[in-house]
């Protein structure tokens, strides 16, 4: 039986002079007009541009909530599968006597670093408090909101957004794109994933559509992560004094962002990642990740010392047990509204948009940067061996966080000694308010000091990785090209998405361009998915038949062969 070659040289034209030398014209180009046409339009019609997105984003959460909930089902099942098929878990991504570059926990810290970032310190905490107020238990009448017996709900459904689920979208992504790089050759560049079904034509319009996709899914994505972070920064600002100019009143008595304070969050923010950007990944971006993990463990392990610990604990084995048990379930249910304002059906479904859908749309906008990460970092490793540690290592360490930290603030609660400033605050300034009641004032200052500092560092390393990532895209996967005009262009680009987005609507009119804009990105994951699959399987007859499965610039790489 023979079986045909792989493709294994993949063409894609990129100016050869001028300006755009080193990048695919037809990509770079059209990517930013499409972002540049989101910023004029969110920043000349404000109130069309929200209006306009708030409809899409109401179709879409009523038109394809489906789709996204089985999408991510499909990446768990997917990755799982892989890794338990024997002669694909055994599989290198990479030549056979390929070794992984980095230790395990170099591996680790990277890929936690990568995925999480900004949103574990705001989310760590604002999350479990959320759903211990409200989730779909409260909804039903299963469990009083704001009680002890209603913590477990609240880290079943914790977990449930921060687990398996979100590092499998990304798993899937980094897979296949180190799969068909080390092993056949190809770019390392999304389009490459697609080379069992589309072939040579990923040269052409097919395989420029599939990356413009990825960079503007990326470019939303990385500006959901950076509007959260914006407003915990200015947040932690306001804790360590900068004084009230940074929120304004609203017309129901409340407070928000001023636009001053948020144009200042972006300056700083952006323009120490360009100049991180532009000095690669072997400088800025490598210190500024060290100073991340140092940091990092430092405030759990002040948590840990200081926090509600045997509370946290009890949170976390119980809270893992829980969420083990419910995924069978949790990953495929879907809430239908009856139309009916206020009725049980409609609640759940306004419920699972507004948080699961979010969610699924934000892990699948931010997957191609985090994908061609995870891939950059992987060469070397078995399929089992980057599955299991792609998904199993960064989700308990999500469940850490959210237990200790945000256990800490559910249990200051319960016991009375919060009175309601960790519950009576926002989302943002949940994490300094927790920090405020352990605290004496002049040490609650000083951790908040630290904790605005990490925010810098998580949301500089977060914005020059990006931009990295999209230009790396944009020139066919290639590294090399550091245009500095193109790196100031994305990093200029992404901070006026961020503002002008912020300011035409809140976070929420990011949340609704990011989910309109994961949609097509969530089809090309799933071709991923399937090409992978069909990669494999043509790989497992190849070695069957004696056939090479990798090959180099030099052409196919025979497997070693046993000893007589």
């Amino acid at each position: 039986m023979s079986i045909e070659p792989p493709l294994t040289d993949l063409p894609i034209r990129t100016a050869q002079r001028g300006f755009y030398r080193g990048f695919t014209k037809d990509v770079t180009i059209t990517a930013k007009i499409i972002v540049a046409g989101l910023i004029l339009w969110a920043v000349a019609f404000p109130e069309q541009a929200s209006a306009a997105l708030g409809a899409m984003n109401s179709f879409i959460l009523a038109s394809f909530n489906f789709w996204y909930v089985y999408v991510m089902a499909f990446f768990v099942l997917l990755c799982f599968a892989l890794a338990l098929w024997p002669k694909a878990g055994r599989m290198k991504l990479g030549h056979h006597d390929d070794e992984p570059e980095f230790s395990n926990f170099s591996w680790f810290s990277m890929m936690f670093g990568a995925g999480i970032g900004i949103g574990m310190l705001t989310f760590a905490t604002a999350e479990p408090m959320y759903h211990w107020a409200s989730n779909p238990d409260t909804i039903r009448g299963l469990s009083e909101g704001s009680t002890a017996d209603n913590v477990r709900s609240a880290y079943v459904w914790s977990f449930t957004h921060w687990g398996l689920a979100a590092w499998a979208s990304y798993a899937i992504v980094g897979l296949s794109l180190a799969f068909f790089a080390y092993r056949r050759n190809l770019p390392l560049t999304i389009r490459s994933a697609l080379a069992p079904i589309f072939g040579e034509k990923l040269s052409g319009p097919i395989g420029h559509l599939v990356d413009i996709v990825a960079v503007v899914a990326t470019v939303l994505g990385v500006a959901q992560t950076l509007g959260f972070g914006v407003e915990q920064f200015v947040a932690g600002l306001s804790r360590i004094g900068f004084g009230d100019w940074l929120y304004t009143a609203t017309e129901d008595g409340g407070q928000k962002t001023s636009t001053a304070a948020i144009i200042l969050a972006l300056l700083v923010i952006m323009g120490a990642s360009t100049l991180s950007a532009l000095s690669g990944v072997g400088k800025g971006i490598k210190w500024l990740s060290n100073i991340n993990m140092g940091l990092s463990f430092f405030l759990l392990l002040f948590f840990v010392a200081f926090g509600s610990t045997f509370f946290g604990l009890q949170a976390l084995f119980v809270g893992i047990f829980d969420y083990v048990l419910s995924i069978p379930t949790s990953i495929f249910t879907v809430w239908v509204s009856d139309g009916v304002d206020g009725s049980e059906a409609s609640q759940l479904a306004g419920w699972q948009g507004a948080w699961t859908i979010f969610y699924w749309a934000w892990w699948i906008a931010f997957a191609p940067f985090v994908g061609v990460f995870l891939a950059r970092i992987s060469k070397g490793r078995t399929i089992r061996e980057y599955v299991l540690g792609a998904l199993i290592i960064p989700s308990l360490m999500c469940f850490v966080w959210f237990a200790i930290v945000g256990g800490t603030a559910i249990n200051l609660e319960l016991t009375g000694e919060a009175a309601g400033a960790i519950t009576g605050a926002g989302a943002s300034d949940q994490l300094f308010a927790t920090l405020a009641v352990i605290l004496s004032e002049n040490l609650a200052w000083i951790m908040s000091l630290v904790v605005v500092v990490l925010l810098l560092t998580y949301l500089v390393t977060s914005a020059d990785s990006a931009v990295l990532i999209i230009n790396t895209i944009n020139a066919a996967g290639d590294e090399g090209p550091k245009a500095r005009p193109h790196i100031l262009f994305w990093g200029a680009a992404l901070a006026l998405v961020v503002g002008a987005l912020i300011i035409a609507g809140g976070l929420s009119a990011i949340q609704t361009a990011m989910v309109i804009g994961a949609l097509p990105f969530s089809l090309v994951m799933v071709l991923m998915g399937l090409s992978l699959v069909k990669a494999i399987w043509r790989d497992v007859k190849r070695e069957a038949l004696g056939l090479p499965t990798t090959h180099d610039d030099d052409g196919p790489v025979a497997a070693p062969q046993p000893a007589e």
